[in-house]
């Protein structure tokens, strides 16, 4: 047993919640680019969009998570790739978080009445104008609180890369743990540091919201 003052505690584990923030964004900004792409893959309906962008949504959102990185993980190396813990779990989280945007901003691009569309049309701008100048920005409107809600869920996410050895706030946690035999006292400082993580970004997201909702009364 390694004896560990709570300051020693609390110093270590906000070392490892920097990674957790770094996956975090990743995993967000990632996963928003592959989702936009998507998004306009599946609104433009070109052949075959559709149906692959509907599987690769039931794949990911209809698997564990943890799976997902397992086979990150192990799986690339099956095929003689070896890749690091990091590597795996910025891949997994990009792509799971992917497939969640894609039908937040599906659902927000569907909410934009039809007639704008057809405004758009007889104005004679393109399909890439349409999205651009006239859909996007309102559907944006209706995206921005869930959209920012979500990135809750992407933090929480991230403590399951601790399985595959990616050293976050978990991991740390249980580390530490291992070190001291006091798993009350580092999980209660583990859980208050994703409090502080996620309790503010989910008031953003309702304050959005209110806010949104009141512009559009």
């Amino acid at each position: 047993m390694v004896d560990f003052t709570l300051w020693d505690i609390v110093r270590n584990l906000l070392l490892a919640a920097r990674w957790t923030v770094a996956l975090s964004l990743i995993a967000f900004i990632g996963g928003g680019i592959v989702g936009m792409a998507l998004l306009v893959a599946r609104t433009a309906r070109w052949p075959g969009a559709e149906t692959f962008v509907a599987g690769y949504v039931q794949l990911f959102q209809g698997t564990p998570l943890l799976m997902q990185l397992f086979l990150a993980y192990f799986g690339l190396a099956l095929f003689g790739y070896e890749t690091s813990a990091w590597t795996a779990a910025s891949v997994a989280l990009t792509l799971y978080t992917s497939a969640f945007l894609v039908e937040i901003w599906r659902g927000c691009v569907a909410a934009v009445p039809k007639g704008q569309w057809e405004a758009a049309q007889s104005l004679a701008l393109n399909f890439g104008e349409q999205l651009r100048y006239v859909v996007l920005p309102q559907a944006s409107r209706i995206a921005i609180a869930p959209t920012v809600g979500f990135l809750v869920q992407v933090i929480k996410g991230t403590a399951l890369a601790s399985v595959i050895g990616f050293v976050e706030l978990t991991k740390a946690g249980t580390m530490i743990t291992n070190a001291t035999f006091a798993p009350f006292l580092v999980y209660s400082c583990v859980a208050l540091m994703y409090f502080a993580l996620c309790f503010p970004v989910s008031l953003y997201a309702r304050t959005l919201e209110r806010k949104l909702n009141a512009n559009n009364r």
